[in-house]
């Protein structure tokens, strides 16, 4: 495998030298010195208005819903238009707020195509929390689903927006309208005519936090672009190592060529995160690739639709990708259309890497590593790369450098052998927060974002995510990374989930803990996991406590598991 990673740094550095369309060069952007695509569009309306080529292809497909690019692209045009009627102007914002529905693509190119800052409310949200992101955001229209409109009805609504309702039979306010009203007009037949700067904010999304009011990330237009480029760009140099590595007799040549399929990428994340949107939706849009929806996460509905649409590309939570290996239909359903799964949003175990290589019979396993905050990723790993590196979540992207820091923020020494918190810097990490500036300048130094997160870097550039800063246990002054321990016990064929934090303890300070979910009809106790551990882990990193749930282990609305919810539950603090 060591010829793959040489021959992949060899690429890297063709794609982005100069003259290559790839070509990084370093732009002053708002007052850093940072890493940019010399050939970057300048603001993602361009990109979405190059799709229209794709005309009669299949675009979106929402459970049984089916529709086209052509439809879509008439749908935005008469929304931007419908928006503007309606005080939506460059500077504004407009709020999308309901569940994975084919409106709420249609909602988001038409805001980004007219300067007007989308912001994505997470659909599970109570209404106090919603109200708090409208206060925070102040949307002049509100674009909801029945559900949605319903906290905003115990709000007692908000004279101050347009609200435009979605797959609801609801009486809408006095300044409402339904979906169909905006479908009903003209399509104009373009976009209007707008001026959008690269550091316009093209997306208002909120963290993910678990504690505390969530904080508004200001993505903008030349970010969420980079962040594309980004992806076609380590797509595209994992492919050029492949084929340099088969040419160098490094490994084999494949017995007979993959049969080319047509991608179709299966969207099971919320669209008002990340993952979902700027990482699935925006490059399998600009590729004029389908992108499959659902009501709602169900591994045994993903499977039936990835047989049915031919599903080329999976990406969620790792979580996601482990309930589908396991789910009893997996077997039974024609899954040979898979060429990669995998996703991000948390560490993807190395067990479940070499699981995925095994299960897909033409695909491989993948990762991403990113953050609101960046846009997108912030590292990628797939292939033959990520099965010789699969505790790593790969090479930085082109736009982005690193460095590490301690908990005093002072920079660490360049070596392989050095643990810190990863820091980084370019084209990807957002403006700032809304209305946020304490917040925004604790987070963003002379443009090094901190992300928060303890990782190394070997000497091939490849980063490995050791743990949370919050998340990692000090027992008796030794440091326990809550994800070393998890990875060892995703070992266990019995562990269907599992998640890792600390307790107190009176003599150590903290003690390691474990909640587990068994596989159906799984059986395990406390003392034959440790017994398993030990032959792994050190002896103070196995946990001293355990607890056996009957129950899945609650998540947030991007897949992500509550580790906090859950400690506060057993422990009570």
């Amino acid at each position: 495998m060591r010829g793959v990673i040489e021959h992949y740094k060899a690429a890297r550095a063709e794609l982005t030298a100069t003259g290559s369309p790839f070509e990084v060069v370093r732009e002053n952007v708002m007052g850093s010195d940072i890493l940019v695509y010399k050939s970057a569009p300048p603001n993602i309306r361009v990109l979405w208005e190059s799709t229209a080529v794709h005309g009669d292809k299949d675009y979106i497909v929402y459970e049984d819903e089916r529709y086209t690019y052509a439809e879509i692209h008439s749908q935005v045009r008469r929304l931007a238009v419908y928006l503007q009627a309606h005080g939506a102007a460059p500077g504004t914002r407009v709020a999308l707020a309901m569940r994975n529905y084919p409106e709420w693509v249609v909602g988001y190119w038409a805001c980004v195509s007219i300067g007007v800052a989308a912001v994505g409310v997470n659909a599970w949200w109570t209404a106090p929390e919603m109200e708090y992101a409208l206060s925070d955001s102040n949307p002049v229209i509100f674009i909801g689903d029945d559900e949605r409109l319903e906290r905003l009805a115990q709000l007692g609504g908000r004279a101050d927006m347009h609200v435009v309702a979605v797959r609801s039979e609801r009486v809408v306010q006095a300044n409402g309208a339904r979906w169909s009203d905006v479908l009903a007009t003209a399509d104009p037949g373009s976009l209007p005519a707008v001026s959008i700067d690269p550091e316009d904010d093209a997306t208002i999304f909120y963290t993910s936090g678990t504690t505390g009011f969530p904080k508004g990330a200001q993505l903008t237009h030349r970010g969420s672009v980079s962040n594309i480029l980004n992806l076609v760009a380590m797509t595209t140099a994992s492919s050029m190592a492949e084929q340099k590595a088969i040419a160098a007799g490094d490994v084999p040549a494949p017995a007979a060529p993959a049969e080319p399929r047509p991608p179709v990428f299966f969207a099971p994340t919320p669209l008002f995160h990340v993952t979902a949107c700027n990482c699935i939706l925006h490059p399998a849009t600009l590729s004029g690739a389908k992108v499959v929806f659902t009501y709602k996460w169900d591994p045994g509905r993903a499977l039936e639709l990835i047989e049915r649409e031919k599903v080329t590309n999976f990406s969620g939570v790792p979580t996601m990708s482990r309930e589908l290996l396991l789910h009893p239909d997996w077997p039974k359903r024609d899954t040979s259309s898979l060429q990669g799964m995998g996703g991000g949003g948390a560490a993807l175990q190395p067990d479940l890497v070499h699981k995925i290589a095994g299960a897909l019979k033409g695909g491989q396993p993948s990762t991403g590593y990113g953050m609101t905050e960046t846009h997108g990723i912030i590292t990628a790993n797939a292939a033959r790369l990520y099965l010789a590196k699969p505790e790593s979540c790969g090479p930085l992207v082109p736009t982005l450098e690193s460095k590490l820091v301690d908990e005093e923020g002072r920079d660490l020494p360049a070596d392989p052998g050095t643990v810190g918190v990863l820091c980084v810097r370019g084209a990807v990490v957002i403006k700032g927060y809304l209305n946020r500036a304490d917040a925004t300048a604790d987070s963003i130094r002379d443009g090094w974002l901190n992300t928060g997160d303890i990782a190394r870097i070997d000497g091939d550039g490849f980063v490995y995510l050791v743990d949370r800063a919050k998340d990692m246990v000090i027992r008796g002054g030794e440091n326990v990374y809550c994800s070393e321990v998890e990875a060892a016990i995703y070992n266990h064929d019995a562990i269907a989930e599992a998640i890792v934090f600390g307790v107190p303890d009176e003599r150590l300070g903290e003690e390691v803990a474990a909640a587990l979910l068994l596989k159906p009809g799984a059986a395990l106790t406390e003392d034959e996991l440790r017994t398993f551990l030990s032959s792994s882990l050190a002896k103070h990193k196995i946990p001293s406590r355990v607890w056996f749930r009957t129950e899945p282990i609650p998540r947030n609305a991007n897949g992500k598991f509550l580790k906090r919810e859950v400690r506060k539950e057993l422990v009570g603090e």
